[in-house]
């Protein structure tokens, strides 16, 4: 039997491929954000993980943290976020 590959994770970060000074609009997470993984599997820069919440009262464990180095400002996060935990900011 053929080993499949997982679907929507790239293999590896878009290392070498920073943003520039062109992006228009970055996703911000709010406090809604539950850790559940979804946005940094769609994420096409691979540019989102799971990390410790450093905001101890908050029920959740994990949060997503960006990297907007790599971010394109695409979007796609927000739009897969079944929680609306992602925010749209003018770039400034």
């Amino acid at each position: 039997m053929e080993k499949l590959t997982i679907g929507a994770v790239t293999a590896k970060k878009t290392l070498g491929n920073m943003t520039g000074s062109w992006r228009t609009f970055r996703p911000a997470v709010n406090e809604k954000c539950t850790g559940c993984n979804i946005c940094v599997i769609h994420c096409p820069d691979s540019c989102m993980e799971l990390t410790d919440n450093a905001n101890k009262n908050s029920k959740f464990k994990k949060i997503v943290k960006i990297n907007y180095d790599y971010c394109k400002g695409c979007l796609i996060c927000q739009n897969v976020c079944p929680f609306k935990a992602i925010d749209k900011e003018q770039e400034k």
